[in-house]
């Protein structure tokens, strides 16, 4: 700067003819009535004031000397300012070898000693690789994975790493390798995306901490997996049939889960009716026995008329379900017949009830019950008495 304005200053006394002793300036003025002639002979007096330019020593060599030191010492301290800014952080370098980490904020290293190196630890970084690889079943799988990082160790960043996303790629491919290694071609195109990427991630940190590589893998996503394009085909008709596969199975999983709760449903109502009909078989034996054991009772008490009873129920019974019925009159060589099958065939012409109409079978049917209900009535009248 100093030589700069020396060069002007000097560059105008021989170029300006207005300067020149004995001339006056441009706008006929004197030279020594020019107020910028002043400010410039000025700034020279005082730079060879300070200087000891022309051979001339300054009157006042200590002081200026420390004037000069003093700028310099100021300029020096100035220049080992430096500012880390949010999300960065500054590694200090003394000599070229690592000293500290510093954190956001003002900061200050002596220059020529110690030097900074700004790292933003807070951006994320992504690469993106496509690659052929062989499974665990001796199969080729096409492959396309996208890996997120950031640094969590700058130090190891600056030092450890010289290409990061060259570095960060070649680990994950070898990474996710070894992965498909132990797995099918089937599971890794089809439900195990998720754990396949989720076991490279972890391989991959493993390795990359291995390195001291001040790199943590925030994401690996594997963006597509699927076989060569030379047998898509083939593969889309086996992935067609596996679907396939799998609706016949729903279908039938839907058709069980229907059926069974109806056929568990129809055999409890069957074991239900079964008890129900063996209680009312005990019931009914029950009774008989009761029965039985009454009347054993009263034909201890009267034998005859307990007989002549039993003899009733049993004619009543049998005729009950015959059609045709022959009648004999003590005394008489008549014997009558009673064509019941031809009445109850018969269509009746007028009904008991006029509201209701009801056919000759239930009439008859009717007129039997209640002939055999009076019958019984009169025979329980006859055994209390």
């Amino acid at each position: 700067m100093t030589s700069f304005l020396w060069y002007i200053i000097l560059k105008g006394e021989n170029n300006m003819a207005w300067n020149e002793p004995g001339n006056k300036d441009p706008w006929g003025r004197d030279k020594n009535n020019s107020s910028i002639d002043g400010v410039f002979k000025d700034f020279k007096k005082t730079i060879d004031d300070l200087l000891g330019s022309n051979n001339t020593i300054p009157p006042s060599s200590k002081k200026s000397a420390g004037f000069l030191s003093a700028i310099i010492v100021v300029i020096y301290l100035l220049s080992g300012i430096y500012i880390v800014n949010d999300g960065e952080r500054g590694v200090v370098l003394q000599f070229g070898s690592f000293n500290e980490i510093t954190m956001p904020g003002p900061h200050w290293v002596p220059r020529f000693i110690q030097s900074v190196e700004i790292v933003d630890v807070s951006k994320i970084r992504s690469v993106q690789q496509k690659a052929v690889m062989l499974t665990e079943d001796e199969n080729i799988v096409s492959i396309s994975f996208a890996i997120q990082y950031d640094i969590k160790d700058a130090s190891d960043f600056i030092f450890n790493l010289r290409e990061p996303d060259i570095t960060v790629s070649q680990a994950g491919e070898s990474a996710i390798r070894e992965v498909m290694g132990q797995n099918s071609m089937d599971y890794i195109i089809t439900e195990g995306r998720t754990g396949v990427a989720a076991d490279t991630k972890k391989l991959l940190q493993s390795v990359l901490d291995s390195y001291g590589a001040g790199v943590n893998i925030q994401t690996l996503n594997i963006l597509e997996a699927q076989p060569p394009e030379q047998v898509q085909d083939a593969f889309s008709d086996a992935i067609k049939a596996r679907e396939d596969e799998q609706r016949y199975i729903n279908e039938a999983e839907a058709y069980r889960n229907e059926i069974i709760p109806l056929a568990r449903g129809k055999a409890k109502q069957m074991i239900e009716q079964a008890i129900a009909y063996k209680v009312k078989l005990i019931n009914s034996a029950e009774g008989e026995a009761s029965r039985f054991t009454q009347l054993f009772n009263e034909y201890k008490k009267a034998p005859e008329v307990t007989k002549e009873r039993l003899y009733l129920e049993a004619v009543e019974s049998v005729l009950s379900k015959s059609s045709k019925i022959m009648i004999d009159v003590d005394g008489g060589n008549n014997l009558m017949y009673l064509p019941l099958d031809q009445l109850i065939k018969r269509n009746p012409s007028k009904s008991y009830d006029n509201n209701l109409e009801q056919d000759n079978d239930s009439s008859i049917m009717n007129q039997i019950n209640n002939n055999k209900n009076n019958f019984n009535s009169r025979k329980r009248d006859l055994y209390n008495e």
